[in-house]
């Protein structure tokens, strides 16, 4: 189940929002929690905020609905900035013409969701299987053959 929390017409540009949203997603809440508390980016307190907000409402919707939640298992899923309406503003510039430029503004959404144990092991199974597929692939003939043949034409060269 995923809990979330928004916050609408931020003050602040999409791109700058994502360089901190980049350092929490997939992070447990507590770890993403000191990472806002030591970003020196200005919207890491609005986006702490936020966090803390999507984290309350996961305890309310347990509470509610009777749900078995541990928030110490609760990590952050999906962290979204999407871009809002702009406001479309006029700077002075030489001459009496005017330059144009836009304020952009910010929608942002946080999910969080319970990583179960039984999801940690599937993933650890899934990158097992991946090792045993990945060095099955290094022994086909075809890259082999085709290394020896620049090889022997690199020392019929020489």
């Amino acid at each position: 189940m995923e809990f979330t929390a928004q916050a609408r017409f931020l003050r602040v540009s999409p791109q700058k929002v994502r360089l901190v949203l980049d350092l929490i997603k997939g992070r447990r809440v507590e770890e993403a929690m000191n990472t806002l508390a030591f970003t020196k980016k200005g919207v890491a307190p609005d986006l702490q905020k936020l966090l803390r907000s999507a984290l309350e409402n996961a305890n309310y919707l347990s509470e509610e609905k009777g749900l078995d939640l541990d928030v110490d298992n609760l990590y952050v899923k999906r962290a979204i900035a999407n871009e809002g309406p702009r406001l479309k503003r006029v700077r002075p510039a030489p001459q009496g013409r005017a330059f144009r430029y836009q304020r952009r503004m910010s929608h942002i959404e946080i999910a969080l969701a319970e990583r179960n144990a039984a999801n940690g092991a599937e993933l650890a199974t899934v990158v097992g299987e991946e090792e045993t597929v990945a060095p099955a692939q290094s022994k086909s003939k075809k890259p082999a053959a085709k290394a020896k043949g620049k090889a022997a034409k690199k020392a019929a060269r020489k």
